[in-house]
């Protein structure tokens, strides 16, 4: 490779790594908490993963004749969805065709959207069942950044596209060294040579989970927020509809007979018959087509255990009046190429397919690359940080750089607290969850990163935002024991593992880093009073 060349891929690589490094950040630390999505929202409501949670054990009679309670349902068609595990699942009643148009000059177009508790069989809205698992989960791919359409999601395809362009001209600026400089560590050299030896070898560490997590997540938002809409309107002449029956996205369509059924029927049996079809079918939505008319139909999809396969789709659909199979898809034979790619992508990127230990090797990969991402931007800091640059531009520069350490260190501290607050705050059923979750995180978000900008030591943000937020975390399982009565060693007793998985984290993350927090030594950081330059004694991070 001629010296042009590599110069240009050095430079692109390390200007595309500056300007996404604080975004990319927000989506590694959020994203490593949302591989815990469902743990936090069984944690935060107490509804632990009890037996009949499934969609594939909720008595579907009751829950019919519960609907049927708050308005008719003759003729509706009702869609369950079970996108995560947790004890509340996804209903839409969509009535009549004849009842649509008032129905959604009436009430809009989530009218009839709800969640219903599988245990209780209790309803709530969106807002009512809003979790602090969903705004973390949401947060790592910016949905509360769309102020003018999915603004937010372009903003994180963006974001995945330069962070796969900067794992590339990474892999390429480091190949002829990446196996010698994979053991170089060298913590007594300059503070140069120690930020770049632990930005290579963390960065080849998890090189592969980093271009991986880079490709799924451009092919799941770019795909969504720019080549869907663009791919729709070129090749369907803006017929969404047409597009997603060729996808197959849409649900097979059955016309009402306009008469009502006459037998006695049971949706339980039906779910029934299907389990017994294919033992290691995994039920994630039931659609049940013109309730109680003669030409009802129900549909139940699902995938088989990953233990069978790791990438499967399933259906059958029975018509209720003579109880034969409509049409059926086994989850055991091969799938199409579309949906096969879909969904290893969408299992990779999620992380889903391997229980706990997967998860946890997620997490550990997606705190490695946040560090990734802080010793590159330090790199930076440090090779301007030179005499032959100017006083203004190297203060700049610092200015910049407490800024942004301030703002990704205390996201720590900061979701530890989120936790605490939503634990002890929001136990009226009432509450506006969301808001109340906005509130509190953007606002002591705000708080800390101010606050660590203006001490303007790169050295006390690191120290104080490790320190405070274990501390914080140490509070929550106990916070969780004095509010619900599931004291650790009563999760474990009862087998609450969803819940004493979070408990247990935060004990361990906040034991861990109060105890990284007790090392590091605070170095007093001294302004040069001729040239207003911004110069540390040591380096940013000291440790005993």
């Amino acid at each position: 490779m001629s010296n042009r060349i590599y110069n240009i891929l050095f430079h692109t690589h390390t200007i595309s790594g500056i300007i996404i490094s604080v975004a990319l950040y927000v989506i590694f630390f959020a994203g490593s908490f949302s591989f815990f999505r469902d743990e936090i929202v069984s944690w935060e409501r107490n509804e632990p993963l009890a037996q009949g949670w499934m969609l594939g054990e909720m008595d579907f009679d009751q829950v019919m004749d519960t609907l049927g309670k708050d308005k008719p349902l003759l003729g509706s068609t009702i869609a369950f969805n079970q996108y995560y595990d947790e004890q509340r699942l996804s209903v839409t009643v969509t009535p009549p065709v004849d009842e649509q148009a008032k129905e959604g000059e009436r009430r809009g177009r989530r009218g009839n959207f709800i969640y219903l508790n599988t245990q209780d069989f209790k309803t709530y809205d969106y807002q009512s069942s809003y979790s602090l698992g969903e705004f973390l989960y949401r947060l790592h791919f910016f949905a509360q950044l769309n102020f003018f359409g999915r603004s937010g999601y372009l903003l994180a395809g963006l974001v995945a596209f330069f962070f796969l362009f900067a794992v590339i001209t990474g892999v390429i600026v480091h190949w002829k060294k990446i196996i010698s400089n994979f053991y170089v560590f060298r913590p007594n050299n300059s503070i140069k040579n120690l930020w770049t030896d632990a930005h290579t070898a963390l960065g080849i560490l998890g090189l592969p989970y980093q271009f991986m997590f880079a490709l799924t997540g451009v092919y799941i938002i770019i795909g969504l927020t720019i080549m869907s809409p663009a791919i729709i309107s070129y090749a369907y002449s803006g017929d969404q509809e047409k597009a997603y029956d060729d996808f197959g996205f849409n649900p097979p369509k059955f016309e009402a007979a306009g008469n009502p059924l006459n037998t006695d029927f049971s949706i339980n049996k039906f779910r029934d018959l299907a389990k017994q079809k294919w033992p290691e079918f995994v039920m994630n939505r039931a659609t049940i087509f013109n309730f109680g008319d003669e030409n009802m139909h129900v549909l139940f999809e699902g995938k088989s255990t990953f233990e069978s396969k790791f990438a499967s789709l399933g259906n059958v659909i029975y018509k209720v009046s003579t109880g034969e199979i409509v049409q059926e898809k086994s989850p055991m034979e091969g799938v199409s190429y579309l949906d096969g790619a879909r969904a290893v992508i969408v299992r990779l990127h999620f992380g889903d397919y391997g229980g706990i230990a997967v998860k946890l090797i997620y997490f550990g990969l997606g705190i490695l690359t946040c560090f990734v991402i802080i010793s590159g931007v330090m790199i930076w800091l440090v090779a301007r940080d030179k005499k032959h640059v100017s006083p203004a531009k190297r203060k700049f520069n610092a200015w910049l750089v407490w800024f942004y350490l301030a703002g990704c260190l205390s996201m720590y501290p900061v979701t530890a607290f989120t936790f605490l607050a939503v634990k002890l705050g929001l136990q009226d059923a009432d509450a506006d969850r969301m808001e109340f979750i906005f509130q509190t995180y953007f606002w002591s978000w705000l708080a800390f990163t101010l606050l660590f900008t203006f001490l303007r030591n790169n050295t006390i943000t690191n120290k104080y935002t490790l320190l405070s937020g274990g501390l914080i975390g140490l509070l929550i399982p106990i916070a969780n024991g004095f509010v619900t009565g599931n004291w650790i060693w009563v999760t474990i007793t009862n087998d609450y593992s969803d819940i004493f998985l979070i408990d247990a984290f935060w004990l361990v993350t906040s034991v861990t880093t109060i105890l990284i927090a007790w090392k590091i030594k605070s170095k007093k950081i001294e302004e040069e009073p001729n040239s207003g330059a911004v110069k540390s004694k040591t380096s940013a991070v000291a440790m005993n």
